[in-house]
């Protein structure tokens, strides 16, 4: 439906988004997911019409974009802070698109009440925007953007602006709103969660490219290169030795280039009688605690390997270990990547 070939972007004949090839399929949620500055939202506003190409194209339903107006692209953009109209009630704000397209009172009306019903506002109609949440506010936001029944649905970082745990739970209803109104919508993002959550696939972008895309398992489970896998919330990445070592010691197959592990990849405890870790042989592998933090849900430590380094690991709930004592650490495979090539970022650990 979408198809982006060579968009670039430039501020001052300096690249914010460079030479980007991206598709978006008809029915698919497509996130773009990189750190503040790396030019997501440029994108984004070159899509929607907001910023003039450099060079390269921007289609849709095989149609060159060039030369359309923003309002004639049949776009929608959701903004982080949702933008309502303070001054009108939730249904008007949800219904200001149809009106504008000269549907009858009697429609809007029924849209406005199905799609308040969609994103969970039933009998929210006559409330106005300042006695609602910050998470009511967005769902409102998303209501007024799908009204005005856009080729496709452009989010911008849409639930940045919410704390931790709503951010989590509206995420899961912003994907289930999207799949059932069959919209095609195009987020960026800076959270990983939020884009797990949401997009059926997944583009990476660093420094106004495009490092990696595919299926939001299949990036996840394969990242590109150390510094994505670090962005994407894998905790340490292991070159060379180190990495050989793990992998032998955890009676893993060897690999040619660097792995990248998750925060879970390594468990830790107090020696062989605690059980052999899920889907690990043997009794564990030595090591030494450097620190031990509590947590909620388990303790979070730092060990020592001989051969391989400094580890991140996770003790099992209401264990308590001291620095300096020994611990055996068994590695789960499946939260293992293997990487191609050489380390390109901070092999050893997160930044």
């Amino acid at each position: 439906m979408l198809d982006l070939q060579g968009a670039t972007v430039t501020f001052d004949g300096t690249p914010a988004v460079d030479d980007v090839r991206l598709s978006v399929a008809d029915g698919d949620v497509l996130a773009v997911l990189g750190p503040s500055g790396c030019g997501k939202s440029t994108l984004l506003r070159a899509v929607a019409g907001l910023e003039p190409l450099a060079a390269g194209r921007i289609a849709c339903d095989g149609a060159d974009l060039a030369g359309t107006p923003t309002h004639r692209r049949g776009f929608a953009l959701m903004f982080q802070d949702g933008q309502l109209f303070d001054h009108l009630t939730v249904a008007r704000n949800v219904g200001y698109a149809r009106r504008l397209q000269g549907a009858s009172r009697a429609d809007i009306r029924t849209e406005v009440a199905a799609l308040l019903d969609l994103v969970g506002l039933g009998g929210y109609a006559d409330r106005l925007p300042r006695t609602l949440s910050g998470g009511e506010r967005q769902r409102v936001a998303l209501a007024r953007s799908l009204a005005a029944r856009p080729r496709l649905l452009l989010l911008d970082e849409p639930l940045s602006a919410l704390d931790t745990g709503l951010r989590g739970r509206l995420a899961a209803d912003l994907r289930r709103i999207l799949v059932e109104s069959g919209t095609t919508a195009l987020l960026v993002t800076h959270d990983q969660e939020e884009a797990f959550a949401v997009a059926d696939r997944l583009a990476v972008m660093r420094a106004g490219r495009i490092v990696q895309e595919g299926p939001t398992g299949d990036v996840w489970a394969h990242p590109a290169d150390a510094d994505t896998a670090l962005f994407l919330g894998y905790g340490r990445v292991l070159d060379g030795a180190a990495a050989a070592t793990l992998l032998r010691r955890a009676g893993l197959p060897p690999a040619a280039g660097a792995v990248a592990l998750r925060p879970s990849a390594v468990l830790a405890g107090p020696g062989p009688g605690s059980g052999p870790g899920e889907g690990t042989p043997g009794d564990g592998i030595p090591a030494v605690v450097r620190s031990f933090r509590p947590a909620p849900d388990a303790g979070r430590l730092v060990v020592s390997v001989e051969g391989v380094g400094d580890l991140d690991a996770i003790g099992a709930p209401g264990w308590v270990v001291e620095p300096g004592r020994p611990v055996v650490v068994r590695v789960e495979a499946h939260a293992i990547a293997v990487l191609p090539g050489a380390a390109t970022g901070p092999a050893g650990g997160a930044p």
